[in-house]
């Protein structure tokens, strides 16, 4: 269930039809979710990978402007360096647990070769962008149980419906304010006045941070159930994916990013030191093409001081901190390694 069918509306903008970051035409979500048990007494796999494709088509051959904001820096992703280097994404989102992120980018890397043979022969090489959170409270992480094919699966399975949430795919392990964390989603309809233009902001989460005194419970109009607080987790990360149709340009996507950080702090975090806060955002409106015979390459982006830029950062705002409270209240109670539960925050209402 989404937290606004429990009655929190957040913001003053609407949401998308799917309230999802597949709002925007050709967004794919797919997730792996690992729960098994492992050889070894208390061992057990509580993980898992999802991926984000910005299109259906050849990512490689169709790239899209995108951007990444580090809010915190304390985290393990691939590929950062390189879009922000060019402003460009070339391959899906990958997101997994922190000990994840060699064996997910090996198999993301395998999907794309031999979805295009000429990487690496007759073309140069793939910029592969994988996230992480540390979910080793309930996956037993030094196992390694994400494996190559794990990733390759998420992809394969990616589809445009509303993206499944909660205790799934990368988010299977992770404990946000001391309750179960998890992906979550949300979107944002943005209007630009007298003309029938529509674009979406969407944003999908990982939550993976907060102690239980740092959620604002009376600020949403609920109340904190009696619940053991679980404290001995690491001081917590978020994997933040902003996506929208609007045409807008890398550095402006970077722009966007950044309010992102303001929906994160309104849900009680202050962006711990030991913390990996990190945005990566991507616009579907001009895609680039990895081959072309012309010098000028031509594109039609947002005016910076046109009021629609600032719809589009209250967007920003209002779907990361919608996407974290829907992974709140979307994820179950979950056991993992060495019996140890998390409960859901909303498990006993």
């Amino acid at each position: 269930m989404k937290i606004r069918e429990r009655g929190v509306k957040i913001g003053k903008q609407k949401p998308g039809k799917k309230n999802c970051i597949t709002d925007i035409e050709g967004v794919r979500v797919g997730h792996v979710t690992l729960d098994d048990p492992l050889q070894g007494e208390g061992e057990y796999a509580c993980t898992g990978v999802t991926a984000i494709l910005p299109h259906g088509g050849n990512l490689f051959h169709e790239k899209v402007p995108a951007a990444s904001y580090v809010i915190n820096g304390f985290g393990k992703t691939t590929g950062l360096v390189q879009v922000e280097e060019l402003g460009l994404l070339e391959s899906p989102i990958m997101l997994t647990n922190t000990f994840g992120v060699p064996a997910v980018t090996q198999g993301t890397l395998k999907y794309m070769l031999k979805n295009n043979p000429e990487i690496g022969e007759t073309t140069g090489t793939i910029n592969i962008v994988v996230g992480e959170c540390n979910d080793g409270y309930l996956n037993s992480i030094r196992e390694l149980p994400v494996k190559p094919e794990h990733a390759i699966e998420a992809i394969e399975s990616a589809k445009e419906d509303i993206a499944v949430e909660g205790a799934v795919g990368a988010g299977k392990g992770m404990v946000c304010f001391g309750y179960k964390g998890g992906v979550g989603s949300a979107s944002r309809v943005i209007n630009e006045e007298k003309k029938p233009a529509e674009y979406i902001i969407g944003c999908l989460v990982v939550t993976n941070f907060g102690n239980k005194d740092d959620f604002p419970f009376s600020k949403y109009g609920l109340f904190s159930e009696d619940v053991k607080e679980v404290n001995e987790t690491p001081d917590g990360s978020i994997m933040i994916v902003l996506a929208t149709n609007a045409p807008v340009s890398d550095r402006q996507l970077k722009r966007l990013a950044k309010r992102c950080g303001i929906g994160l702090g309104r849900t009680g975090s202050h962006f711990s030191n030991g913390s990996g806060d990190i945005v990566i955002a991507f616009s579907t409106a001009n895609k680039v093409s990895h081959q072309s015979n012309h010098m000028i390459e031509t594109a039609h982006f947002l005016r910076d001081d046109h009021p629609i830029m600032n719809q589009l950062f209250q967007g920003a705002a209002e779907a990361a901190e919608e996407a974290i409270l829907n992974s709140l209240s979307q994820a179950e109670t979950t056991k993992g390694r060495n019996g140890r539960v998390v409960a859901g925050m909303f498990s006993k209402r």
